[in-house]
């Protein structure tokens, strides 16, 4: 696999529907001056990005993150843990997507209800994609290049069109709110972008890897944190940020409204509904692998091996995770669980290559750097959550929980345990 064609799957799973739904998040916090915790939380996904690009060039495995875990911590309850919960992980940003689904549709709909209709079109995408999924990896693959396409193409017509029209007076520093209130929205921002580890899992395919996987990893990051910094600033350059709040689970399409009309605003939840269920297909299928991958290691129970139709018993299970969370989390308690507990994967990551750098030929000072940002991300999250909605709080430690409970009790089951694919040394 060449670096463009890296990159270009690094660029189509960051640019999912994580911008469709959280910059309308993230602007409710950080304002007019989102597009700066966009800036940053690139350079955050930048260093976090190095650091696990000398770990996939150390350590060429399909299992990407999972591997990385074993080889810094050894095989046990911690890594094993760690695994659960970035599946868990995996299972929240499925969520989100599918909510904002329902949220862009209910918007196009002349329909009235509110949640009750977002959350019954989010699980009826669900259900949807599971048989879908169910008929094999075929037909998940046939469109996700021309959708891929097709999202690059809006996004940046959009950007194009939007800062073209927008009014200056809207982006002045004058209204930015306190620095703070830009780094509270850092850990939602930073969630965009989550998607470039899949660059990752391609290890096993690239030839000279460890050249590949940094260009690969550098030019992914670098060109969607352009996009989404050019996006950010053509929606606040139309939108006041009250507007933007209004409007938060569909904030691109409302931004359309101002230069394109009702037909822009038409076009963009179009945009966002085609996305989002592209993103849902193929997430959906690649967590079916992951079950497997798990249930083979024994990190989830045999049951999510099981074949059902061409596909997998763990996609249902899957399924009904997401289903529940969809039903008892509004978007922005998705957002905010997702983007903490995704951060804490990170941030053990990079403490892990803290005993390899050696191995990975690493610079120290950027390892530390990743590390550095994490936790800037991760403690303005948490500090945000104490003063504004301390449950979400509980709903991350609920969710770390509940990853240690499953496999203290899978190992009290079973004797299986996640191996490694690439020597320890």
């Amino acid at each position: 696999m060449t670096v463009t064609a890296a990159a270009s799957l690094g660029i189509g799973s960051m640019i999912g529907a994580g911008i469709f739904a959280l910059l309308g998040e993230a602007g409710a916090i950080a304002g007019n001056a989102v597009w700066l915790s966009f800036l940053l939380a690139g350079f955050i996904a930048l260093l976090s990005g190095y650091s696990m690009a000398r770990l996939g060039a150390r350590y060429p495995a399909a299992g990407g993150i999972v591997e990385y875990l074993v080889q810094g911590f050894g095989v046990g309850l911690f890594s094993g843990a760690l695994s659960i919960l970035l599946y868990l992980s995996a299972m929240i940003a499925l969520a989100l997507v599918a909510k904002t689904f329902g949220s862009y549709a209910l918007a196009l709909l002349p329909l009235k209800g509110g949640p009750l209709w977002v959350n019954g079109l989010a699980c009826l995408v669900i259900v949807m994609f599971v048989l879908i999924n169910l008929e094999g990896s075929r037909s998940v693959a046939a469109s996700e290049k021309l959708i891929v396409g097709l999202k690059l193409l809006v996004l940046i017509g959009f950007a194009i069109a939007g800062l073209a029209v927008a009014r200056p007076e809207l982006l002045s520093p004058s209204r930015y709110p306190p620095a703070q209130t830009v780094l509270f929205s850092l850990s939602i921002t930073f969630f965009a972008y989550e998607g470039f580890r899949v660059i990752t899992n391609t290890a096993e395919d690239m030839p000279e890897v460890e050249k590949t996987m940094p260009r690969a990893m550098l030019l992914a990051i670098l060109l969607v944190m352009l996009l989404y910094i050019a996006v950010a600033l053509a929606v606040f350059g139309n939108l006041s940020a009250a507007e933007v709040v209004k409007a938060r689970d569909y904030a691109l399409a409302e931004a359309a409204r101002p230069f394109f009309g009702t037909a822009g605003f038409s076009i963009i939840a179009i945009a966002a509904l085609i996305s989002t269920a592209s993103s849902i297909n193929a997430n959906l299928y690649a967590v079916t692998n992951v079950t497997y991958q798990l249930a083979k290691n024994g990190e989830l129970p045999a049951a999510f091996g099981q074949p059902i139709a061409h596909s997998r018993e763990g996609l249902l299970f899957s399924a009904v995770i997401i289903i529940l969370l969809i039903n008892f989390l509004n978007l922005m308690e998705i957002a905010s669980v997702g983007s903490m507990t995704i951060l804490l994967v990170h941030l053990i990551v990079h403490l892990g290559h803290l005993r390899l750098y050696r191995e990975t030929r690493a610079s120290l000072g950027l390892i530390l750097l990743a590390i550095a940002g994490s936790l800037l991300a991760i403690g303005f999250a948490f500090w945000y959550a104490w003063q504004n909605a301390p449950h979400i709080i509980w709903l991350v430690l609920a969710t770390l929980i509940a990853a240690f409970s499953i496999e203290a009790l899978l190992h009290r089951l079973t004797a299986r345990r996640i191996q490694t694919r690439t020597p320890e040394s």
